[in-house]
């Protein structure tokens, strides 16, 4: 027997062997040319092409050749003759014809909403869990991402399935889904990738030299703080801390409108017992003095125990202007030292801060998550192989303080 004689024979002689093999080359090489290719990666993430692999492995080749064959050979007795007929006798087999689309609507409606997509989404969670993986965390994100997960899927597996199981020989069946399955494994590496290393929480690209191409745009409008905007007006910072009452933010935002005052940035929040507030007032000058002597004044205000204070604008010449912008947005699990890591990667990366906020979330597990949201600036118009080294110091402090979600948006003069 030839050499090619051989080798068409290993399918039909090892099936279940030749499916793993085929599903976890295929998979793992999809997601290779979306980093390489479409995502422009120049650093490859092995954990997230790890992942793909494994779910190629053990899902795609070792549970979907289960399905396809032994499972649906014994709902589906006649598949295997109705695949072999010739396209007129397939379309005078009308049991045939219902199987055939029996076949599709277990698969497509049934298998991969019930069983495929939340193995896929527990297998990346297993993988880049860093040994602590949260499989409900998983499975919700599924739900979030269902809708638009199931109707990519149908427009590329519903023409394919029809055809894998209208003209397939059964040992067939898992090298075909394997072929259809590279053009939809770069779909949900491109879709979903990323989500390997980023939460649902990420707000956008993935942190790499991608990122400097799809961020960059203007900082002007983004990193420019309203006192420096409007030189005309007088600029009040308020602070105020008292007991939390139904009615303070109503009370002190109608104080300063009423002297003409206009609220821009604001931070009003309860902790505890106590309402606390910040905020940024900017006010004509002739009005100033007025809104200050009568929020002191105040009534109704004095549990607040309200603080004020001038804000000047920053003299010309004696500051340079940034050049570079960065948003940096983090998420993970809550611990100390978090915040403190990342000011000083900012302080290290001689990045000046513009403006930082921090929260706790709760996730549907009941995790506490530690939010960072920080806008800093360069006076350097930074290159993209700074850019990327830039990233590069990123990525090792997401792995150091095991975030699940380290974004960074560039945004450039």
């Amino acid at each position: 027997m030839t050499f090619l004689g051989n080798l068409r024979r290993i399918p039909i002689q090892y099936p279940l062997a030749f499916g793993v093999g085929v599903s976890t080359f295929k998979t793992s090489a999809s997601d290779l040319l979306v980093q390489i290719v479409v995502e422009k990666r120049e650093k490859i993430d092995w954990k997230r092409n790890f992942a793909f692999a494994s779910f190629g492995c053990f899902y795609l080749g070792g549970v979907q050749y289960a399905i396809y064959v032994p499972l649906f050979g014994r709902l589906f007795p006649n598949a295997a003759s109705f695949a072999a007929k010739s396209l007129p006798k397939k379309l005078g087999d009308v049991k045939g014809q219902i199987s055939l689309f029996a076949q599709v609507f277990l698969d497509q409606c049934v298998h991969h909403p019930l069983m495929y997509f939340p193995a896929f989404y527990m297998t990346k969670e297993f993988v880049t869990s860093h040994g602590n993986p949260d499989f409900a965390k998983a499975l919700d994100t599924y739900r979030q991402n269902m809708k638009e997960d199931l109707l990519a899927l149908w427009k590329v597996w519903v023409p394919a399935t029809l055809v894998n199981f209208a003209f397939m020989p059964m040992w067939a069946r898992i090298p075909t889904v394997a072929a259809t399955s590279a053009i939809w494994t770069c779909i949900l590496s491109a879709m979903r990738g990323g989500d390997v290393i980023h939460s649902d929480d990420m707000a956008g690209g993935a942190v790499s030299g991608a990122s400097f191409q799809l961020m960059k745009e203007g900082i002007e409008s983004l990193f420019s703080s309203s006192v420096d905007m409007d030189p005309s007006l007088a600029h009040i910072c308020v602070s105020a801390a008292g007991p939390d009452k139904v009615g303070w933010v109503s009370l002190l935002a109608n104080a300063v409108a009423g002297e003409n005052g206009n609220i821009t940035h604001s931070k009003m929040i309860r902790l505890g017992h106590e309402f606390i507030i910040l905020m940024h007032v900017a006010v004509p000058p002739e009005n100033a003095r007025t809104l200050i002597s009568h929020l002191n004044k105040n009534e109704d205000l004095k549990p607040l125990n309200i603080r004020t204070s001038f804000l000047t604008k920053r003299q010309t010449g004696k500051y340079q202007k940034p050049m570079t912008g960065l948003r940096i947005h983090c998420v993970g699990k809550d611990r100390p030292g978090m915040l403190a890591a990342v000011a000083k990667k900012v302080s290290d990366e001689n990045l000046s801060v513009e403006n930082i906020t921090t929260e706790i979330r709760m996730d549907r597990s009941k995790n506490r998550l530690f939010v960072i949201n920080c806008d800093c600036t360069t006076t350097k118009k930074l290159s993209k192989e700074e850019l990327d080294s830039l990233f590069d110091d990123f990525h090792v402090l997401k792995e150091e303080l095991q975030f699940d979600v380290v974004d960074v948006r560039v945004h450039m003069e």
